[in-house]
């Protein structure tokens, strides 16, 4: 089963040691990270971590740079043509990328809906040993179920936690990584962030600020 091994890192590749370092973990609210996101954490049935990060480029190419609005238009040539995944797998992101609009119009962003999950608050795990990390969770199992019924597609429970390690939903470095703690700051740091309600039906409330709660 994927998952992310945190320690030990591989230091001798210094684009997966980023990726661990920098981004994996942290706290993401931006739709269109999320979703690439969701679909990299996808991939990892059939590809490793340090294989996705190298084509990472390629992907944001291929899939103009994970825009939902786009990828939902993809005719069927050129969804096939791009031969970066199983059919399965491309089949699933473009059908994803069509729900999701579907998921921003009822939450007003996918963030909103993802992290509603957790009541807009990271978990924070804190195992000591890389042998406690699950690869999924009743939460995981939760979000899941729900993606399901709502359409999406290869969003099983393996692939939802992956997601959430890595969009910092919950921070699964350990206790014992430098990442743990500053994770956990990032999130703080965020405690002010907006988090974007639906429009009323007389159009009077666009957004409202949420403060998301400091977390021990």
């Amino acid at each position: 089963m994927p998952r992310w091994p945190s320690p030990p890192v591989r230091r001798n590749d210094p684009i997966y040691t980023c990726f661990h370092d920098e981004e994996w973990g942290v706290p993401v609210y931006d739709d269109k990270r999320l979703f690439e996101l969701l679909v990299l954490s996808q991939a990892l049935a059939e590809l490793s971590w340090p294989e996705i990060l190298h084509k990472r480029d390629i992907f944001r190419k291929l899939f103009d740079n994970f825009d939902p609005s786009s990828i939902a238009k993809f005719e069927e040539k050129k969804l096939l043509s791009l031969k970066v995944l199983s059919e399965q797998k491309l089949r699933a992101i473009e059908e994803n990328a069509k729900q999701m609009l579907k998921v921003q119009q009822e939450f007003g962003s996918f963030s909103n809906y993802c992290w509603s999950f957790v009541n807009h608050k990271p978990v924070r795990n804190g195992f000591r040993y890389a042998r406690q990390v699950p690869v999924k969770s009743p939460k995981a199992e939760a979000i899941s179920k729900d993606l399901m019924k709502r359409g999406f597609r290869c969003v099983g429970p393996t692939v939802v936690y992956s997601f959430m390690q890595v969009a910092g939903i919950v921070n699964d470095h350990l206790a014992t990584c430098f990442r743990f703690k500053e994770c956990n700051a990032n999130a703080n740091a965020d405690s002010k962030h907006k988090i974007e309600k639906k429009t009323g039906e007389d159009g009077t409330k666009l957004t409202e600020a949420t403060k998301i709660g400091d977390q021990k």
